[in-house]
């Protein structure tokens, strides 16, 4: 009896930490290809931003990304022939923030092709929408002491 009832409680502790329901749906939905067509900024103007410690909106802008949830793999690419092309590896998860507005954040860590991390270093950018055709991604960052933001916006690549 003793034993059914340990069991019992591991169960329960198991299912209480599991991974959400919204993260699992989220994954599968991520799964595939995408494009970031284009970057906006909260504030208007020029602005010399290199994202994800990469290169600029303008070589991000028309990148395709195929994410990989099974493992929380990924890799995207860069196509602007002015810029630095080719492939980036990253690693990425997907952690819910806010059950009731369906807030997630993102964390995504660049990597080279075997999964390492150069630097250690990743960013924290919050999936603000996502659906079967669309994702946008926020980043907050702080640009002479107020808020500043980076909205990039994804469309799903039929395979």
């Amino acid at each position: 009896m003793k034993k059914l009832i340990v069991l019992a409680v591991v169960a329960m502790t198991v299912l209480a930490c599991g991974t959400p329901k919204t993260v699992i749906e989220s994954r599968k939905i991520i799964k595939g290809y995408w494009s970031l067509d284009n970057i906006t900024y909260s504030e208007s103007g020029e602005f010399n931003v290199s994202l994800l410690g990469d290169t600029s909106k303008e070589c991000f802008e028309g990148s395709t990304w195929r994410f990989i949830p099974n493992n929380n793999t990924g890799v995207y690419t860069i196509n602007n022939q002015d810029c630095p092309t080719g492939d980036r590896n990253f690693i990425f998860t997907i952690q819910e923030i806010d059950p009731e507005t369906g807030l997630y954040d993102f964390l995504l860590k660049p990597t080279n092709a075997k999964g390492k991390s150069e630097n250690d270093v990743g960013f924290r950018l919050q999936l603000t929408q996502l659906n079967e055709s669309t994702m946008r991604w926020e980043q907050t960052v702080d640009l002479d002491g107020s808020p500043f933001t980076i909205n990039m916006n994804f469309t799903k690549i039929n395979e």
